[in-house]
């Protein structure tokens, strides 16, 4: 499937940056569900040799965002809604915890967040989104002060960046997020715990529920069943 992707060059971190294109283009949808993938094309797009894709398509095979293709390549995995649902479980769980950690020190979020996602949420760049609304509970794990939350987000986090980008598309959703990482927020600032982590598991289940209800509302109108996004989502 044809893609525009921007050309890299050479640099030490060639096959993370490699990897780091290609989950954007699964997560802001550029590559849809069961697209077909070629070394040669992907070589060719980033201005690369086929040695760093090879690489970082077995780095993708791995996380479950790809799969063996019919014949020759590899393909985007179907995202379904049992998986999506399983990201959502981690991650509302984590940000509810990180959330009352930071409020229990009443420790202020950078305002400059908000004004950044509610920007990206004017635009039509998925990814610029994806980017602000990581760079929001990045700031809320960090502000908990307890490092374990961020690296056990992390460990799910293309499962969690794909699945942000399928709802972040959704445009009625996009602003109205920020209104509630803007609540989220002034409930740490003022140091109510149990406000902040209420308002953050809403906030997690209710991105979880939309979009399992239009993964659900997809698989009837085509009458499949779609394939998990991967063993440990």
């Amino acid at each position: 499937m044809a893609v525009h992707l921007v050309k890299l060059h050479a640099a030490p971190d060639l096959v993370e940056r490699v990897y780091q294109a290609l989950l954007d283009a699964i997560s802001d949808g550029s590559l849809p569900p069961l697209a077909r993938i070629t070394q040669e094309e992907i070589a060719q797009q980033l201005n690369v040799s086929r040695q760093p894709v090879l690489q970082a398509l077995r780095l993708l095979k791995q996380d479950g965002l790809v799969l063996d293709a019919p014949g020759r390549g590899v393909q985007v995995a179907p995202l379904d809604a049992a998986g999506i649902n399983a990201v959502y479980q981690v991650r509302g769980a984590l940000d509810a915890l990180a959330a009352r950690l930071a409020a229990q020190q009443a420790q202020p979020l950078d305002p400059a967040l908000i004004e950044r996602g509610r920007a990206a949420a004017l635009g039509r760049d998925v990814n610029a989104l994806i980017d602000a609304d990581i760079a929001f509970h990045n700031a809320v794990y960090a502000a908990s002060r307890n490092p374990l939350i961020q690296r056990s987000a992390h460990l799910h986090w293309s499962h969690i960046r794909r699945a942000m980008g399928a709802v972040l598309q959704a445009s009625t959703l996009r602003e109205s997020v920020w209104d509630e990482h803007e609540a989220i927020a002034r409930a740490i600032a003022a140091g109510n715990a149990d406000l902040a982590e209420r308002l953050m598991r809403r906030h997690g289940e209710r991105a979880g529920e939309h979009m399992t209800r239009h993964l659900d509302a997809a698989a009837r109108r085509t009458g499949g069943t779609e394939i998990s996004t991967g063993d440990n989502p």
